[in-house]
């Protein structure tokens, strides 16, 4: 059995990113913690309530708990404004989350996506698993997230490069469809990228890449053999 840590700069991210991979870790037997590190009612409350927030996280503990997550973690760092925060008092949470449970795999957001908040919780999360003796993470992969990264810098060193492929089987697809479900509020309608056709064709690109019917990609990171 493996520790799982899934951080995303909001809710609904993680499920975009790596929601069949989350399924999957837990049918294999894995314990899963899915960290949401911003509250936009704090970072921009001209822009965003706190009922709104207050009910998406409510959209996001069922979704986790449809996904069999061990544990939703929420913390209040102010977006859309986080690349104005101390980013090492950000680094600081996700290592002490890491020590306490003891996480050996990560999967964090893409660096180079459309919006600043997930540069900078990427950059935040290689901070608190700098691999100093006595690190516990020995796997990072960064996820994409629709509406996010297919719109991100189109330079070379912010472009999503696929390197690692995990092959979804029918029901941690369908896992992750129905999670998505759970976030009616954050859902619109095809061609929209965050829609439930647009999930199903990304997964289905990504598998035939790799000779399968569904998959979800990711860059590596660092990954540590044992």
């Amino acid at each position: 059995m493996k520790n799982i840590l899934v951080v995303a700069p909001h809710a609904d991210d993680e499920v975009l990113g790596c929601g069949g991979s989350i399924a999957k870790h837990v049918r294999l037997g894995d314990k899963v913690y899915v960290a949401i590190m911003t509250n936009a009612a704090i970072g921009a409350p001209e822009l965003f309530s706190s009922e709104s927030i207050t009910a998406v996280r409510a959209e996001a503990l069922e979704s986790h708990k449809s996904l069999g997550v061990e544990e939703t973690l929420f913390f209040d760092f102010p977006a859309p404004q986080l690349e104005q925060y101390p980013q090492y008092k950000i680094a600081s949470i996700l290592n002490a989350l890491i020590k306490e449970k003891n996480i050996d795999t990560m999967y964090i957001p893409h660096k180079g996506d459309l919006h600043l908040d997930h540069g900078v919780i990427y950059n935040a999360s290689l901070v608190a698993a700098r691999p100093v003796p006595g690190q516990c993470v020995r796997h990072i992969y960064a996820y994409e997230t629709l509406s996010e990264t297919e719109w991100g810098h189109p330079t070379v060193e912010a472009f999503f490069i696929p390197r690692y492929f995990n092959v979804l089987n029918d029901l941690d697809f369908a896992s992750k469809i129905k999670a998505m479900q759970c976030f009616s509020s954050q859902l619109k309608e095809f061609p929209n990228t965050r829609s439930i056709k647009a999930i199903e064709h990304l997964s289905a690109l990504r598998g035939a890449y790799v000779g399968a019917n569904t998959a979800e990609s990711f860059d590596i990171i660092r990954s540590i053999s044992d």
